[in-house]
């Protein structure tokens, strides 16, 4: 499904979304032609941009992170329904141009947008107003990195609403057990609770992808009670992972020193040390790193 209705109308008040002659037209009045190094993909369907700002669940009091806002598409369906909107774009063409998307196709809501240029992945606090929902379009290639770097320095992100490529959205909402299940999953896990919200389909884009899309909604929740810091527990996971085939007392040698040693951590957690890491749980993986002694 990748759109709900293709006679949908907007409410009054609305901004005029985007379609795919004003995507192209924008694109071309910037001589624009879109990267694969910055994964650009633009949404061109307007239903679709209803269909995540929907499915995000934010509301006039929400103060939105869009990561990668591109052309605007998303943006101008946000804009009328919460507080304001911080939009990070690292193309500085891109940047430079949305304000002025705004102010053509929306007026009224200019002032509740703030355009950052820089990289998502540097970013590490914000001035102004917290916050609290982050809902994006991400590029297939950072997606992860992403949405786990601003979960961790932006505390006040309380919702997350993204579309990623489908294998990644698979993997971000999966439970032990589960066959994509891994490093992605316990991270995510760790702060927040993550479930599937749709497929999008590639035509929506401009260019298309390759691939279908998925939206993730993720609830920021309390980490597990543990002694052990974050990254003490992200440690234990990507030891676990590295060697996914391997039970956690062969795969966590290196980590704990040796084979026997793991062996010995894994039971004070109260862990089968046959087990392979992939039937684990966050707060598995945070008791194990806790009983290693300092």
């Amino acid at each position: 499904m990748t759109s709900d209705s293709a006679a949908e109308v907007d409410p009054p008040g609305a901004a005029a979304l985007l379609g795919p002659a004003q995507i192209r037209e924008l694109a071309a009045g910037l001589n624009l032609h879109p990267t694969k190094a910055w994964g650009q993909n633009f949404v061109v369907d307007a239903n679709t941009v209803r269909r995540i700002v929907r499915a995000s669940g934010v509301g006039e009091d929400d103060v939105v992170l869009e990561v990668g806002p591109g052309l605007g598409s998303l943006t101008l369906g946000l804009l009328p329904q919460v507080r304001r909107v911080v939009a990070v774009e690292i193309d500085p063409v891109l940047a430079s141009e949305l304000p002025h998307t705004v102010t053509t196709h929306a007026p009224d809501l200019a002032e509740r947008l703030d355009v950052r240029h820089t990289d998502a992945l540097r970013l590490t606090g914000l001035p102004g107003p917290q916050p609290t929902a982050l809902v994006a379009n991400l590029p297939y290639n950072v997606a992860v990195p992403v949405v786990l770097h601003l979960l961790q320095h932006l505390p006040s992100l309380r919702s997350v609403l993204v579309m990623v490529q489908l294998e990644v959205a698979e993997r971000l909402v999966a439970g032990p057990g589960s066959r994509v299940y891994g490093v992605p999953s316990v991270k995510a896990a760790w702060y927040a609770e993550a479930s599937a919200a749709g497929r999008i389909g590639r035509s929506v884009f401009w260019p298309a992808p390759n691939v279908d899309s998925g939206l993730v909604r993720m609830v920021r929740r309390d980490p597990p009670v543990t002694t052990a810091t974050r990254s003490e527990v992200f440690a234990v996971v990507d030891a676990a992972f590295a060697q996914r085939r391997k039970t956690l007392r062969a795969a966590l040698a290196g980590w704990a020193g040796n084979a026997p040693r793991a062996e010995q951590i894994l039971r004070a957690a109260g862990v089968d040390p046959t087990l392979r890491g992939e039937r684990l749980g966050v707060s598995e993986f945070a008791a194990i790193a806790a009983a290693r002694p300092g």
